[in-house]
């Protein structure tokens, strides 16, 4: 289901990720979303989740590049989970690539004027039941 309209909006904010606009990254999300920022910490509503997005670039050096590889989406009326490969590529201190792929969850809900928001953005996914943080 690669060509399922979520993934143009999840490519659409990836690229707002990358270019730091992060004012526009948090227009893809719903009033009310949530947002796991690493385990144990979860940002919720659109303020908390700009002040995340601020710290995740500072905590990449503001270097990071988000990407998708496979995406399967499954839609139900107006709410769909998306799972997909989330791509982070970044730099370490020393200007090596380093890249980590991690499998995400998230859960988009289909506003009355047809716009898909994210209401759960949760790049860890199912890892986050590992316990090994």
């Amino acid at each position: 289901m690669s060509s399922h309209p979520l993934r143009q909006v999840i490519e659409a904010a990836d690229r707002a990720i990358s270019a730091e606009d992060f004012d526009g990254v948090v227009e893809f999300y719903a009033d009310d979303a949530k947002l796991v920022v690493h385990p144990g910490l979860v940002a919720t509503g659109k303020a908390q989740i700009l002040k995340a997005f601020l710290a995740i670039a500072d905590h990449f050096e503001h270097r990071l590049s988000v990407s998708q590889g496979k995406i399967e989406v499954v839609e139900s009326g107006d709410t769909a989970l998306v799972l997909a490969e989330t791509i982070l590529a970044s730099e370490d201190a020393f200007g090596a690539p380093v890249s980590t792929t991690r499998r995400g969850t998230y859960v988009f809900r289909k506003t009355a004027d047809e716009r898909w928001l994210c209401i759960v953005d949760n790049s860890y996914g199912t890892d986050l039941l590992g316990g090994c943080w």
